[in-house]
């Protein structure tokens, strides 16, 4: 077969690898014969040069004509992409998936360190862990967190735990620093903060763990991953609060306030059930 270099996001090439697309398809849950469709027309028109952003496109507008769920989870990655153009929706949505490990989170904290006051993107804590977190947000699937940033964020992790450990009620809590990213680490990034002990979670990092194994497995879509909203009506809900399909779920009246009809309402709730795992 020939092979063909493919053009990805950080500006590099590599081999087209089919078995890579695969994968990605059947973690859409698209149903085998729809996954061997796609990737067989898209081996039918892969070209020397094209872009990952293009062979996503096409293989997203497939799924859509199946199913718009199953195009949904497919563009999860794209998705986390659209929650900017401010962070706060990808450190609501960081928070949310500490509270499924049993952790009380609080977002946007002004904390005191030992040296300073610090704004900290997401506290957890729960019984026996207290967590720092710093989310890094990305609109570019080109960035990369190189290892300026956990040295940073393993800084302000050390003046905050200086102080936490002068408090009586967290006399008994393992305390930690954590990094958050919609993209990827550098590989300094991963060893520094392997070497220093801060939890690291990117796209696909750690192996067991990743953001976007934690979103699939817990059902804990963005809105932004709704393949039937238009761009405006997701900034709407995003500016009023809301990140998770979830919530929306929950509260179908905020449909009405940004003036969506009864029919299309329906099928957005249908979408967005689907999707967290709701019947």
């Amino acid at each position: 077969m020939k092979t063909f270099k493919i053009k990805k996001n950080s500006g590099k090439f590599e081999n087209f690898d089919v078995n890579k697309l695969i994968r990605s398809l059947r973690r859409s849950k698209a149903d085998e014969d729809l996954v061997q469709e796609v990737a067989s027309n898209i081996l039918g028109r892969i070209e020397e040069g094209m872009t990952t952003k293009k062979i996503y496109q096409m293989a997203f507008n497939m799924l859509k004509n199946s199913s718009r769920t199953t195009a949904s989870r497919y563009k999860l990655k794209k998705s986390l992409m659209e929650l900017g153009p401010t962070g706060f929706p990808f450190e609501k949505l960081v928070g949310k998936l500490m509270e499924l490990d049993g952790f009380e989170t609080q977002n946007g904290v002004f904390v005191q360190g030992n040296c300073v006051s610090h704004e900290v993107d997401v506290i957890a804590e729960r019984t026996d862990s207290h967590y720092m977190i710093e989310c890094k947000y990305h609109s570019d699937p080109g960035r990369v967190c190189d290892v300026k940033i956990p040295l940073y964020v393993q800084s302000r992790f050390l003046d905050i735990k200086q102080r936490w450990e002068t408090h009586a009620e967290h006399a008994y809590k393992i305390h930690h620093g954590a990094l958050f990213t919609n993209t990827r680490f550098s590989t300094d990034a991963i060893k520094y903060g392997s070497c220093v002990g801060l939890m690291l979670v990117s796209w696909d990092y750690p192996e067991n763990g990743a953001l976007k194994d934690r979103i699939e497995d817990a059902g804990m879509y963005p809105l932004t991953a709704l393949s039937i909203l238009t761009k405006n009506e997701k900034s709407q809900l995003l500016d009023s609060g809301i990140v998770l399909c979830e919530e929306l779920a929950n509260q179908p009246e905020l449909l009405d306030h940004i003036g969506i009809n009864k029919s299309r309402q329906k099928k957005i709730l249908e979408d967005s059930r689907e999707l967290c795992g709701q019947k």
